[in-house]
């Protein structure tokens, strides 16, 4: 049976392509924006979310650890996160969930099982289920499973992805994917380096070899103020867009500051901790200034 490491499942997504969704997020990431938004799908490993101001010192992680590591989080000291199972026994018997695991394993069952329960919100809406992370393609062979059995089940699949990725391994889920969402955060290849640790080359290199396979593709910008949020980024992104015939939009995605506070339960100091969220307004004149290039563009999508 074919299983893959899941951090979310979440219905009636309206965030992550076209109509009613269920999203599944996967884990692992070869990113590390400083911006990210789900930190938790960054290590391909299960991991504990804590939030120390839910306990209430009940100690009953205490009695279920099998390594007698935790103390409850209100106390000045945490367990050592080094010789931890990461079982989730703990996260398991919390009863304020001050501790939460991001991570489980499922099969490709058990995900098209979850997947079928809104069949009908996907029919009447024109939605499906969408594959992100974490970097879904990062696990691809389970990706390709889960794909191919949702697709003999007639659903519209998406695949969310950051484009650093094998071409191999991209390629080899397009026949199964109805709709790609390809992130492009910035052109220039130092600013890139810069804020998300890698180079763009090869994701610009798989961008342009899906638009060879005419796979339908939403080119997805996520907007981070003072980032990559001028004009000459955003204008070359369009440029790029509008070179690529099965490329239909461009998507501009504003930014929020959810993930501070994951990164803080994960342990992790917040990169941006003082950034604020672009305002709709702002937003508008940068779909204006895409547009401007001959590309269809929307905020969020």
């Amino acid at each position: 049976m074919v299983r893959g490491e899941v951090f979310n499942v979440q219905r009636f997504s309206v965030h992550d392509g076209p109509g009613i969704r269920t999203a599944v997020f996967l884990k692992g990431c070869p990113l590390a924006c400083v911006w990210c938004h789900n930190p938790e799908g960054i290590s391909p490993r299960p991991e504990i979310l804590m939030t120390p101001s839910r306990c209430v010192g009940c100690g009953e992680c205490v009695s279920v650890c099998p390594r007698d590591l935790p103390v409850p989080l209100r106390s000045p000291s945490l367990e050592d996160a080094e010789h931890c199972l990461l079982c989730g026994a703990c996260a398991d018997v919390c009863p304020t969930e001050a501790r939460q695991m991001a991570g489980h394993s499922m099969s490709v069952e058990e995900i098209v099982e979850v997947v079928l329960k809104d069949r009908i919100f996907y029919d009447d809406s024109g939605g499906g289920v969408t594959f992100s992370g974490g970097e879904p393609l990062r696990q691809a062979g389970f990706l390709r499973s889960v794909l191919e059995a949702c697709k003999h089940q007639r659903i519209h699949t998406a695949v969310d992805t950051c484009g650093l990725v094998g071409q191999e391994d991209l390629l080899s889920v397009a026949d199964f994917t109805d709709l790609f969402l390809f992130d492009v955060k910035m052109m220039d290849d130092d600013k890139h380096r810069r804020y998300t640790g890698v180079s763009n080359r090869q994701i610009l290199a798989n961008l342009e070899a899906l638009g060879r396979r005419e796979r339908r593709i939403w080119m997805r910008v996520p907007v981070i103020p003072g980032v990559n949020d001028d004009t000459e980024n955003l204008e070359a992104t369009a440029r790029l867009a509008a070179t690529i015939p099965s490329v239909e939009r461009v998507c501009l995605l504003p930014y929020h500051p959810l993930g501070e506070s994951k990164s803080r339960r994960l342990a992790r100091d917040a990169s941006l901790p003082d950034l604020e969220a672009p305002t709709p307004g702002q937003m508008q004149a940068l779909v204006e200034l895409v547009e401007a290039e001959g590309i269809a563009a929307s905020i969020g999508g």
